[in-house]
C-alpha cells in the first residue's frame, strides 16, 4: 500500500455523514503513512428509482471496496439496510470489521459480532490493522513500546 496504491475503504451509512462515520475517517487520518480511498458516498442519495435504486448504488459503492467498515450507530438507525449492506460484501469476498460502539456504553449486536472477520475498539492503530489484513492480506507485526517516566533501557534514572 502507498499513495499510489491506496486501499478502497468502504463504511457504512445510512446516507448521511453520522459522528461514527466521520469518526472512523478522523482516526485514519491520524495514522501516518497509511493511505485509502473512501469509497462509501452518503451524499449519492438516490432522488428516484426507491428501495431498488438505493440498493442498487449501495452495491456499486461496496463493490469498489477492498475494506468494509460496521459502525455500529448505523445499525441502531437502519438495521435491516446495514445488514443487506454486509450480505453485498460477503457476497463480494470483501473483509468485514466491526468497530464498537463509541464511549463504551453499548455492546455492538451480536448478529454484527458473528458476521465480521474482526471486531475491534476505537483506535486508530487497531482499526488500520484490521483494515490491512481484511483489504490486503498484509500482516503488521507491530509492537507496542511503552514509556515509563524516569526509566530508560539501563534502568532507573538517577
Amino acid at each position: 500500500m502507498s499513495e499510489n496504491n491506496p486501499i478502497r475503504v468502504f463504511v457504512t451509512h445510512v446516507f448521511d455523514e453520522s459522528d461514527d462515520y466521520i469518526r472512523v475517517f478522523e482516526f485514519l487520518e491520524s495514522v501516518d503513512r497509511f493511505y485509502y480511498v473512501n469509497v462509501s458516498k452518503p451524499e449519492n442519495i438516490p432522488s428516484g428509482g426507491g428501495v431498488e435504486a438505493i440498493k442498487d448504488e449501495l452495491i456499486e459503492q461496496i463493490k469498489a471496496a477492498e475494506a468494509f467498515v460496521v459502525v455500529a450507530g448505523a445499525y441502531e438507525n437502519k438495521g435491516d439496510l446495514v445488514s443487506y449492506m454486509m450480505d453485498v460484501a460477503e457476497a463480494n469476498s470483501i473483509g468485514m470489521i466491526a468497530i464498537r460502539p463509541f464511549g463504551g456504553m453499548t455492546e455492538t449486536p451480536e448478529t454484527i459480532v458473528e458476521r465480521v472477520a474482526e471486531h475491534v475498539e476505537w483506535n486508530a492503530r487497531e482499526i488500520v490493522d484490521a483494515i490491512k489484513r481484511q483489504g490486503r492480506g498484509e500482516e503488521t507485526a507491530r509492537w507496542e513500546v511503552l514509556d515509563f517516566p524516569g526509566f530508560d533501557a539501563d534502568g532507573k534514572i538517577e
